[in-house]
């Protein structure tokens, strides 16, 4: 007999999410190791990318069907996805013994931080005075991120920006630094 899932919390699946991602950001941080650091990020790039795909398709709709978001918060956290994407498609994209590789990728712990701070401040909060069934959103949730582990997560628009443009190649101000006079104080 098939063993029964549990029904989940829409909202305390996505802050179960938010934790494991945190606890992958201080991992990186103590790594002393590049594969090490390796591993880390790609286990934190696919959880990055479930958790996305999920608030995306269902969260989000649902939230902005049964609230009033005057002060923009939806706007912002899709826009937050926006840029965590494209440092996400970048990242995969890369082999991690690039220059800048861990920079990136502390970039993008912070700005996912920052991110999970709002949500868990202000959306949460908001979502919570709704009448959305949170454990029936919770298992449909549940349902698409099992099917896009077996599945696989379809290129998002980012991704396919990045694959198309590629990387950036050499930081602007390193790039710079070679063809500059710096202006030195008298000695």
């Amino acid at each position: 007999m098939p063993k029964k899932r549990k029904t989940e919390n829409a909202i305390a699946m996505l802050k179960e999410d938010h934790s494991d991602v945190k606890a992958l950001f201080n991992e990186f941080e103590k790594a002393d190791t590049s594969s090490t650091k390796q591993g880390i990020v790609a286990n934190t790039l696919m959880k990055l990318k479930l958790h996305a795909s999920i608030e995306e398709a269902l969260f989000y709709p649902a939230l902005r069907q049964e609230i009033q978001d005057e002060k923009g918060l939806l706007d912002e956290a899709d826009e937050e996805h926006h840029v965590a994407k494209i440092l996400i498609a970048e990242l995969e994209r890369m082999s991690g013994e690039e220059e800048h590789w861990e920079a990136k990728f502390r970039v993008l712990a912070e700005s996912v931080r920052h991110h999970i701070k709002e949500e868990e401040g202000e959306i949460f909060p908001e979502a919570r005075k709704t009448n959305i069934d949170f454990a029936a959103l919770g298992d449909q949730m549940l349902n698409l991120k099992e099917s896009l582990r077996t599945n696989g997560i379809p290129p998002d628009a980012e991704t396919r920006m990045i694959a198309d443009q590629g990387l950036r190649g050499e930081s602007p101000s390193r790039q710079a630094q070679q063809s500059i006079k710096v202006p030195l104080k008298a000695a």
